[in-house]
């Protein structure tokens, strides 16, 4: 696994933060079906059991939120990746289909409210830093063209940023040709809920894409000092 590693700015703004990286080998896969009907389940319950005004007070997004008012980005203008995808299941009924590795990663999102990120390793030069984007920073976003990362939390590797809690980039994103996979769930504050969606994340890399040889690691700002 590569060495990541929380800077220090950012550990000092958010000094609960943790991070749980699962890495593995994985089977890309366009669509897989089953994978598809689980997914189709669990956005027919949250429509049953959540409302659109309630899902900033999810525990998970609201330190999410607060997390980025600390670093001095909007929440609201630069949406979390889980809170943009928990009201497009709402208002809409559906998420994106993408691939069996990047979908597996959305309904682990939906259902615990963690922003995650997904990254082909290949792609990934060198060691990975979580530090706070900086003014005019060179960033391309999968579906949103350049995106301003000015104050908020940010991937690094020795190329530069890669990826954000609000969209991962063009540069480091799975493809046909992935073959080993990242998988980073970030939560902001202490919670017992992150063990549990890594558990989740695991489970579903295996049934439905494949997924061998783990390496698991977890990162907190408490663990670094």
């Amino acid at each position: 696994m590569h060495k990541i590693s929380i800077g220090k700015e950012l550990a000092d703004k958010i000094p609960q933060l943790t991070l749980s990286c699962i890495e593995c080998d994985i089977d890309y896969q366009a669509k897989n079906n089953s994978l598809w009907l689980h997914i189709e389940k669990k956005i027919k319950d949250l429509n049953r059991s959540l409302k659109v005004e309630e899902i900033s007070k999810l525990p998970a997004i609201a330190a999410s939120r607060r997390a980025y008012k600390l670093c001095g980005k909007d929440p609201a203008r630069y949406r979390l990746s889980a809170e943009a995808l928990l009201r497009r299941v709402l208002k809409s009924g559906e998420i994106y289909q993408v691939n069996n590795v990047v979908d597996q990663l959305n309904l682990v999102s939906i259902s615990t409210g963690f922003s995650i990120g997904g990254y082909d390793t290949n792609a990934i030069d060198g060691a990975i830093t979580f530090g706070i984007g900086e003014p005019n920073e060179p960033y391309e976003g999968i579906g949103r063209g350049k995106l301003n990362i000015e104050f908020m939390p940010v991937f690094r590797d020795e190329k530069g940023a890669f990826g954000t809690p609000t969209s991962d980039s063009v540069r480091t994103c799975v493809t046909p040709d992935t073959k080993r996979f990242l998988m980073i769930i970030i939560a902001y504050e202490t919670t017992n809920v992150l063990g549990k969606a890594t558990e989740m994340a695991i489970e579903l890399l295996t049934n439905y894409a494949g997924a061998t040889n783990f390496e698991l690691h977890e990162i907190s700002t408490t663990k670094q000092k």
